[in-house]
């Protein structure tokens, strides 16, 4: 079983076993220009994104996580950063700030 990750605007698809870290795209041909994952510990917001659909479907978002997308300027629980996520379902996302 594997569920998909999607990532808009490019309208990219990556296959990602059930509790897999985000961050398992590099593994994947071209998966390592999509999106920036600096530092992976949740500390630079390089990798923020906005989930567009499929919320439900991603790890908790821990208060630490929530409190530091604040001060980026990410409020809301829409946005998370990818470092810290772990997909268990079908996801739609997009890097935060792009329209």
């Amino acid at each position: 079983m594997a569920y998909t990750l999607t990532i808009l605007p490019d309208n990219i698809q990556i296959q990602l076993s059930p509790n897999a870290p985000v961050t398992d795209i590099e593994y994947e041909p071209g998966g390592r220009d999509i999106i920036p994952f600096g530092c992976r510990a949740g500390a630079c917001g390089a990798c923020a994104i906005e989930v567009l659909a499929g919320d439900e479907s991603l790890s908790a978002q821990q208060p630490q996580e929530a409190q530091f997308l604040r001060e980026l300027g990410f409020a809301g629980p829409r946005f998370r950063l990818a470092c810290q996520c772990r997909v268990n379902g079908n996801v739609t996302l997009r890097l935060a700030g792009l329209a």
